[in-house]
């Protein structure tokens, strides 16, 4: 009954789209945009933080009319930087942290935009990497960690910035075709040709970015950073093949292939390899 609801109910939204898409064109294009780039999960209530960033120390940055938040678990000298992925917050680290804390490194965990604590409506890459770089000018992580979109956001962080301080990149779950993601929400709305024009057009208009080349393979091949790619043969959310594409040009990095992780990828053994990668 869930799924027959909310078909209907994409379906509905798509019609709407599309009608109005020969209306008022750039109102149905700017409408299209909203729905695609807004996170419908992921928040996070400052007065009801989950348990886990409680004993932080939190610090709220701000960048472009825009103010993203933090969350340090302090240590060491060495630094780690976490960032996490669609419709998710910075408490998705839980069972790694208790890996990661073994080192006794520093490590700070970000809320993308529109997510966590972080504000706005819209979540974009580009803005996501200047969050990023933020970060990486005052603490100078050596270590960057990703999950999914937060993984090709890494990725697309590297190769824009070049960063010679970070050693090691570890993505996982992480998608590499960007347009692969837009036309899945286009199938999923049924919105015309015209409509499907106006995103692609957007992304070139806004971020200079042709959806051809906004792809993680890309990225990986720019990137002379020793890397770790983990990806689970049964991920429903992102398919497999898409860590394939990133391994393929990644001249330094490892490919770890998992299975019964899903698209989460919490796991004992392969936490345990993370940590080797990074420590050992």
């Amino acid at each position: 009954m869930k799924k027959a609801l909310y078909f209907l109910f994409t379906k509905t939204i798509g019609f709407y789209i599309n009608i109005l898409s020969y209306i008022l064109p750039d109102k149905a294009s700017q409408l299209a945009y909203a729905i695609f780039s807004e996170p419908r999960d992921g928040r996070l209530d400052k007065d009801k933080l989950p348990e886990i960033l409680r004993d932080t120390q939190k610090e709220t940055y701000h960048y472009q009319g825009q103010q993203f938040q933090s969350y340090t678990w302090q240590g060491n000298e060495n630094v780690i930087l976490l960032v996490h992925g669609w419709e998710s917050n910075a408490s998705r680290w839980e069972k790694l942290l208790i890996h990661l804390k073994k080192s006794g490194s520093t490590i700070i965990a970000i809320d993308a935009p529109a997510h966590g604590l972080s504000s706005g409506k819209e979540f974009n890459i580009p803005q996501y990497a200047a969050f990023i770089d933020i970060i990486v000018q005052k603490f100078n992580p050596k270590y960057l960690i990703g999950h999914s979109l937060g993984g090709k956001t890494c990725l697309y962080y590297q190769s824009t910035y070049q960063n010679n301080n970070i050693e090691k990149i570890v993505i996982l779950g992480s998608p590499s075709d960007f347009k692969i993601i837009l036309n899945n929400y286009i199938s999923l709305l049924s919105l015309n040709a015209k409509i499907s024009k106006e995103l692609e057009n957007h992304y070139l208009k806004v971020f200079n970015l042709e959806l051809e080349h906004f792809s993680g393979k890309l990225f990986a091949s720019k990137i002379k950073t020793k890397g770790l790619i983990a990806h689970d043969t049964e991920d429903t959310i992102v398919l497999f093949e898409e860590a394939k594409k990133i391994a393929s040009s990644w001249q330094d990095a490892v490919f770890i292939e998992t299975k019964g992780l899903g698209h989460s990828l919490h796991g004992e053994e392969l936490y345990q390899k993370v940590y080797q990668f990074l420590f050992e």
